[in-house]
């Protein structure tokens, strides 16, 4: 495992990205780099007007996981990532696309963007994806309460969800590890926690 540099986590708003993040550092020992979430300037904007902050919020957050990554691969030790590089451009610049939110030329100019970014970078050695319902998700963003999420529509959850799992099914970029959490609880169950710690330590052995 001492060759492992790059582990991601990839899933919809809700899934618990950032407490599994927190709880696979903490168990291996890996630095964290989390989403820039909290302190992205255009994140509250663009839950109240989409259109206008669309390509600004996606750009801002492409920029961020770039240069994450960047560091991961310049770095010696082993970095978990909460979300990864392609999830911004395989679902949510799409995504906003479709819906009519993010004009053609943002689209293509980000996609450009994204393109030459990727083709100077490694994939992570894993991808975590975890996978949940609709109602795992609601119930996960309600539990938290975030005041930009409360505008949040469910059509665009949906969307989203519809997106991750089909972007899931064709990722060929490196190792995969699925984790439903629809049923589990890693966050107050230390047995659910366990389980996915095994999980994660059998994909890591076998990739060296």
């Amino acid at each position: 495992m001492e060759n492992v540099k790059h582990v991601a986590i990839a899933g919809n708003i809700g899934a618990g990205k950032t407490t599994l993040t927190t709880k696979l550092s903490r168990h291996f020992g890996w630095d964290v780099h989390y989403e820039d979430a909290d302190e992205n300037p255009y994140l509250s904007d663009f839950y109240d007007d989409m259109k206008r902050w669309s390509f600004n919020l996606q750009i801002y957050f492409l920029n961020s996981r770039y240069r994450q990554v960047l560091n991961i691969q310049n770095g010696e030790r082993t970095v978990i990532q909460d979300r990864s590089i392609y999830e911004d451009a395989f679902i949510f610049a799409p995504n906003l696309h479709e819906m009519g939110l993010m004009p053609k030329r943002d689209f293509e100019n980000y996609q450009s963007l994204f393109e030459l970014m990727t083709s100077q970078i490694n994939p992570p050695d894993l991808m975590i994806y975890l996978k949940a319902d609709i109602s795992t998700l609601v119930s996960h963003i309600q539990s938290r309460g975030r005041d930009y999420e409360g505008s949040m529509s469910l059509e665009y959850l949906k969307k989203l969800n519809d997106r991750y799992n089909q972007w899931i099914d064709t990722y060929t970029e490196g190792n995969l590890l699925i984790i439903n959490v629809d049923n589990i609880d890693f966050q107050n169950n230390p047995e659910d926690l366990g389980e996915i710690v095994r999980k994660v330590q059998a994909e890591l052995h076998g990739l060296f």
